[in-house]
């Protein structure tokens, strides 16, 4: 099995991630530094398969294939998406230690709402991989009331910087609300769209991924997912 793909399964981190370590020098086969060429020999034993090579990603030892984890988060305002140790309000610090646990794509830590948590490496390169285009909802408040020009500008797509959003699905919820659907997973996104046309989002919370749904899941806690949203889940990337 290619190494990158093998680290994947392992939940070490995405095919992709995996990809970009191999080439900056951070992965170790054995007793030499990994190649992207590289292929590991795995066994089948009673626990499932193992690997014969001891694989080291940033001078750690990874872990054989652990069972696949599939859970739903509620992630506060606050919480860091990223998983830094040091870091107090890391998401780190509310994960199990077992199964080990990572985010599939991120929130900003101004923003709340629906984050899977999963050590599936392929299910995690699908839904982040740009070129896939799955649904993404989010409600939206800003600052002070829109009219239906701002709803026509934003399903249109944006231009800010030295980019222009695709085309996107939106709707009123309140006066200043609403709720909107991307395919893209463009850095803080919303907020710049919202602000390129004049106003400031003072409240993100994503609702939706796919056919999965945040419910009434109170903030800060996590569930696993049913058996039916998991098979949903699957199906719609597949």
């Amino acid at each position: 099995m290619r190494l990158a793909k093998y680290l994947a399964l392992t939940g070490c981190c995405s095919r992709r991630a995996a990809t970009r370590l191999i080439r900056d020098g951070s992965v170790q086969l054995n007793d030499r530094l990994a190649t992207h060429v590289d292929t590991v020999s795995l066994i089948d034993t009673d626990a499932g398969l193992q690997c014969t090579d001891k694989i080291y990603v940033n001078g750690e030892l990874v872990s054989e294939i652990e069972a696949k984890a599939y859970w739903l988060f509620h992630k506060a305002v606050g919480t860091d998406s990223r998983l830094l140790a040091d870091l107090p309000c890391s998401l780190l610090h509310l994960l199990p230690e077992s199964p080990r646990l990572y985010p599939i794509g991120r929130l900003d830590k101004d923003s709340r709402g629906l984050l899977i948590l999963t050590n599936d490496g392929e299910l995690t390169h699908k839904l982040m991989h740009p070129d896939f285009g799955h649904d993404k909802t989010y409600h939206v408040q800003v600052d002070r009331p829109f009219d239906d020009v701002f709803l026509g500008n934003m399903a249109a797509g944006v231009s800010y910087k030295d980019v222009t959003t695709l085309p996107c699905a939106i709707n009123r919820l309140d006066s200043d609300k609403y709720e909107i659907t991307l395919t893209q997973g463009l850095n803080r996104q919303i907020r710049r769209m919202s602000q390129a046309l004049g106003f400031k989002v003072i409240d993100l919370k994503r609702v939706s991924i796919q056919s999965l749904q945040l419910g009434d899941l109170p903030e800060g806690c996590m569930r696993p997912l049913t058996s039916v949203e998991l098979t949903e889940l699957l199906a719609s990337v597949a």
